[in-house]
């Protein structure tokens, strides 16, 4: 009995702890999240005064690029991607410096024109915030690592208005195919607090239910599997593009800050000879058309792809779950007028099945779709975004991902590794699996057919 006692009084006393800190975290993250959208909204008002405020980007990639480079170069890239890493590697510590660069670079890099996202940066600032308190109160590694952990979910759900999905997302994305069950309860109370504080400051939020959904059927659930498939395929699309401008990043042997502002400039050129800008910024005008149910171009997916990868991999400072969000549901979009179904409906499955796919977070991902499209579209996007996430293959749009689980049977493949250690090693079927009995029958079927053509 008295055993008993004692487990359930330190397990109380956990929990109080744990609310009473996450409540701080999501305090403090919702109201740095809130100065940065305000900040962020004033500056892109400013600049879009200007027809050609985009003539900017050289001079913006070159001044984000400058300010990381010499004062924070944690704050490199889209920042929930350095939050894994650091909590991966580094258990959790992030330099404080990286909290108000990241907010400045971000700022003038989606100003200018970059195509980047507001939720890296604001999971980045509320990791770091939380870092911050867990060294002033001096917190073991464990402790810190959680309160990070909570910056993450608190971030999200204050950029998105998804307290649940923002909860979720910060548990979930640090591994792929497990999550962390001993940081749900701070998650889920960072991410409501942040969530209230952001809505009790003023900050309006983009919901959008979707009224009329077509009732189930068998061939809609069948349409609904194969736009998972495609959503997928698109997923690998973007995580390909933007490791191959990576690399050509990697090759150019230049100064960082020109590599920036040559990368700005190759925008430039871009919208002028493409006659449009709407691949630049966040692209909030083009995801509420699509959503609207009316028609956008159908290859406006690989435009987002390429501006959103030549932002980042060049010196421009944001996140990358925005640019999913559009090339999502424009990728929803085409596939819905092409086959005739609903664009609307379609493109809300797109916007939240694609991010399950590059960023291997199905779960939030669906909550995500309810929570902005209500209830309704719920097990259509559920299904899309499990199809998605496995249709991508063990690829992710953040490298520091750690791999838990394989994603088919049939695949040999190591565990527990990062997902850009994964690039080195050769995947390989599991022997005797359907896979890879089905391969040695294509064998033979073209060894056969090597020998008739040699007659």
């Amino acid at each position: 009995m008295r055993k008993r006692i004692l487990e359930e009084s330190v397990i109380f006393i956990s929990i109080i702890k744990w609310f009473f800190l996450a409540s701080i975290v999501g305090i403090m993250v919702g109201a740095s999240t809130t100065l940065f959208l305000r900040g962020l909204d004033k500056s892109i008002e400013l600049s879009n005064q200007f027809k050609y405020y985009f003539l900017l980007l050289p001079v913006g990639f070159f001044l984000s690029n400058l300010i990381i480079k010499y004062l924070a170069p944690e704050a490199e890239g889209h920042g929930t991607e350095k939050v894994i890493e650091a909590v991966n590697r580094r258990s959790g510590k992030i330099n404080p410096m990286v909290v108000p660069i990241k907010l400045v670079a971000t700022i003038i890099t989606i100003a200018s024109g970059g195509s980047a996202g507001k939720e890296g940066p604001c999971a980045q600032i509320g990791a770091g915030l939380s870092s911050i308190f867990a060294s002033l109160f001096r917190f073991n590694s464990k402790d810190r690592q959680k309160l990070v952990i909570c910056g993450i979910s608190a971030g999200f759900a204050t950029v998105f208005g998804t307290p649940i999905a923002g909860a979720i997302f910060g548990v979930e994305v640090l591994f792929v195919g497990s999550l962390l069950y001993d940081v749900l309860l701070p998650s889920f109370v960072a991410g409501i607090v942040g969530y209230q504080v952001s809505t009790v400051l003023g900050i309006a939020y983009f919901h959008q239910p979707l009224h009329v959904i077509p009732e189930f059927s068998g061939l809609l659930f069948v349409q609904v599997c194969l736009s998972g498939i495609f959503f997928g395929l698109c997923s690998l699309v973007f995580i390909e593009t933007m490791k191959y401008f990576g690399t050509i990043n990697k090759k150019l042997k230049i100064w960082e800050p020109y590599k920036a502002f040559i990368g700005g400039s190759v925008l430039v050129i871009l919208s002028f000879v493409l006659f449009t800008d709407k691949f630049l910024g966040l692209g909030l005008d083009t995801i509420n058309e699509t959503i609207k149910g009316n028609y956008v171009n159908p290859f406006y997916n690989l435009g987002k792809i390429l501006f959103t990868a030549i932002t980042l991999s060049f010196g421009g400072s944001g996140g990358v779950v925005t640019p999913i969000f559009f090339i999502g549901a424009t990728s929803g979009n085409a596939f819905a007028t092409t086959f005739g179904l609903d664009i609307s409906m379609f493109s809300a499955i797109g916007m939240v099945a694609l991010l399950a796919g590059a960023a291997n977070t199905p779960i939030s991902a669906s909550i995500m779709a309810v929570e902005l499209f209500g209830p309704a579209i719920g097990p259509f996007a559920a299904v899309a975004c499990v199809i998605s996430f496995i249709m991508t293959g063990h690829r992710s749009i953040y490298p520091s991902q750690v791999l838990s689980i394989t994603k088919s049977p049939s695949i040999l493949i190591e565990k527990g590794l990062e997902m850009d250690q994964l690039e080195s090693i050769k995947i390989r079927p599991r022997p005797r699996s359907i896979t890879s009995n089905l391969m040695i029958i294509f064998k033979k079927i073209q060894e056969i057919r090597n020998k008739f053509k040699t007659r």
